[in-house]
């Protein structure tokens, strides 16, 4: 498919960069009024899962998924729940290991390739009766969905997915926050991983040197120092970021997919951006609005972002249209 043309030109005034529009949504943004009903979903391995549903009787569903660190409260994730409830759809938006609010059980936590988490999450949707699904994941959540989608041939009833600011390049998106200024948004992440692994140390046993986790700096050291402990898995750091990055996967997938990347993304490098896929694949279609930052988008004046807005177009122009081809 061609690349997508983008409509999101303009962005409100004061956002002078990608940080702006990174950082600003992030702190000051919230959304009201979107209630859910929160189930527990117990996994094979004995630790949980909570998800958070919105649910009106309808027979399609939305699945949202969050990004590193974040939550189903975050507000690009409680802001499409109120944007496609009103549209005719049930919303389920999940939360990963310890994202909840809630400390997991078990030593792991979560990562971008942890498809078996997002695929029992998808499974306990399908068990609803729901005639239709769509995915939607936001960065890491992204990658997961996209990574799930391409290891397997999904359930019919799921019709589409969705992804915005995808680091469908882990190594790439990994080594784009050491630099500069992006430092900032490496030290926001790993100050919050290392404390919930200090916090679950004083209940549980780890199999981690904690004086080694009080030193991390980077995404390399936690993940050598904490992720491939509890992964054994994994060779090492360079195995773990090869075997877990979306984009092997994207030639796989046989079901609409959206991406939208910004260009001035301040987490995504030139490999997060799979242009000669998109333009050869069938399946995979690519958006790179020259602007939006990472998980903004913000549209002046109004209560939606543009994800919503590409979201919504997607599900209408090109899902629905291959649902009615499959049809008939």
């Amino acid at each position: 498919m061609p690349i997508v043309k983008s409509k999101y030109h303009r962005r409100p005034w004061y956002f002078f960069n990608g940080h702006f529009e990174t950082i600003i949504p992030s702190l000051l943004y919230e959304v009201e009024g979107v209630e859910y009903e929160r189930e527990r979903l117990e996994l094979e391995d004995g630790d949980f899962l909570d998800l958070d549903w919105v649910k009106n009787g309808n027979k399609r569903l939305i699945v949202l998924s969050h990004g590193l660190e974040g939550s189903s409260d975050r507000h690009y994730i409680k802001r499409p729940a109120q944007f496609f409830s009103k549209k005719g759809w049930d919303i389920l938006a999940w939360n990963n290991r310890s994202c909840s609010g809630e400390m997991n059980r078990l030593p792991r936590f979560y990562h971008h390739g942890a498809t078996e988490d997002i695929a029992a999450v998808i499974d306990r949707g399908l068990n609803e009766g729901y005639n239709e699904v769509v995915l939607i994941g936001y960065s890491m959540g992204g990658g997961m969905q996209q990574k799930y989608l391409g290891e397997r041939d999904p359930d019919p009833r799921i019709k589409g997915a969705i992804s915005f600011s995808v680091p469908c390049n882990v190594q790439n998106s990994a080594e784009m926050l050491k630099s500069g200024a992006n430092r900032i948004y490496e030290y926001k992440f790993i100050s919050k991983l290392k404390k919930k692994v200090l916090e679950k140390s004083e209940v549980l046993e780890m199999p981690v040197d904690l004086k080694k986790i009080r030193k991390v700096r980077n995404f390399k050291e936690l993940d050598e120092a904490f992720t491939l402990k509890v992964h054994p898995e994994y060779r090492d750091a360079n195995d773990f970021y090869t075997r877990i990055t979306s984009d092997q996967f994207l030639p796989n997938i046989k079901i609409p997919l959206l991406i939208v990347n910004a260009l001035n993304d301040p987490m995504l490098g030139p490999p997060c951006y799979p242009i000669d896929l998109a333009e050869q694949s069938e399946n995979i279609f690519l958006e790179m609005p020259e602007k939006g930052g990472h998980v903004g988008f913000t549209i002046p004046g109004s209560q939606w972002s543009y994800m919503e807005v590409a979201a919504d177009w997607f599900i209408s122009e090109v899902i629905s249209s291959q649902t009615s081809k499959q049809l008939h």
